[in-house]
């Protein structure tokens, strides 16, 4: 095991380098510069040509790439073009933790209740339960987190004046985004949740635990739900990676200060420094998820070994 994780943590560097490289490239295809199209005044010619040379955009693209590549391999991830004066480290710094926390949260709302949802419609296979966990699993599977977040918003704002539907200062204001990103989650673990226990409940071991007197509860939770846990694992973590890394309409919507939002901005601002940080590190959080998948496999599952 401890060979496998470190042949795969190894190629996150390939991995990290060419999702860089294109970002990087892709950026750059676009004529001009952050300072021609986005400033709040519009800029001379010389002034354009100094600032360009000043942040080194003159230089050729391979040139700019492995400067960027080499500050970020020292730590320094270089100057915001648009917001004067703040580097982009301090940028990530006061939003990497809001947008981390927005999916922490919508990560548990999921999981405490779609899980649940998918064993209870099992259980009650054919029987109103399980057409109401079908129901509300394809409701929020077919309802984007924009449409969702309007709704919300709408309701429990405007009309029930209950929560708030912007910022990001007290609990309150937390509810919101974190049932809007959470449902489409909720949705897709009580899926497979459901199929999965469905598949369990008919195999050999289950009737023979039955067979030997064994409690319902004991069924239920040591023979059905351990071994039904292990598909619903191949969700759970590229789940979480795209809550943490998927945010970007919830935290426009809600006026959220985090990584989502400042992303969108930077795109529309060309801002190149924050572009390529972002990029980068939600390529570390979804491959960084994907791996601890692998490995919670075999601690879930004994007879899966990696050699």
């Amino acid at each position: 095991m401890a060979g496998y994780i470190l042949r795969r943590s190894l190629w996150l560097v390939p991995v990290l380098f060419a999702v860089s490289l294109i970002t990087f490239l892709l950026m750059h295809l676009a004529p001009g510069s952050p300072f021609q199209q986005n400033s709040e005044k519009v800029l001379s010619a010389d002034v354009i040509e100094r600032l360009d040379r000043q942040f080194g955009l003159d230089r050729p693209i391979w040139q700019q790439y492995l400067n960027w590549l080499g500050g970020i391999l020292t730590g320094d991830l270089g100057p915001s073009y648009i917001i004067r004066g703040r580097d982009v480290q301090d940028l990530f710094g006061d939003r990497i933790w809001i947008s981390v926390q927005l999916g922490l949260m919508a990560f548990g709302l999921a999981v405490v209740t779609g899980i649940p949802l998918g064993i209870v419609a099992a259980l009650n296979h054919n029987r109103w339960p399980d057409y109401f966990a079908t129901f509300i699993s394809v409701i929020g599977i077919a309802t984007p987190s924009f449409v969702l977040a309007v709704l919300l918003a709408m309701l429990f704002t405007d009309t029930l004046h209950w929560l708030p539907s912007a910022g990001w200062k007290s609990p309150g204001s937390w509810v919101l985004p974190t049932v809007a990103l959470s449902t489409y989650g909720t949705a897709q673990l009580a899926r497979f949740t459901r199929a999965s226990m469905l598949e369990v409940m008919g195999h050999d071991y289950v009737l023979t635990a039955r067979s030997k007197g064994l409690r319902e509860r004991t069924i239920i939770l040591v023979h059905m739900v351990r071994n039904a846990s292990i598909p619903v694992l191949t969700v759970l973590g590229p789940l979480l990676a795209a809550l943490i890394t998927g945010s970007f309409v919830v935290e426009t919507i809600f006026g959220i200060p985090g990584l989502g939002r400042m992303f969108i901005r930077a795109i529309a601002q060309r801002d190149y420094g924050v572009i390529m940080s972002v990029s980068v590190f939600y390529a570390v959080v979804i491959a960084v998820m994907n791996l601890v998948v692998d490995i919670v496999y075999a601690w879930v599952d004994p007879r899966i070994r990696y050699g």
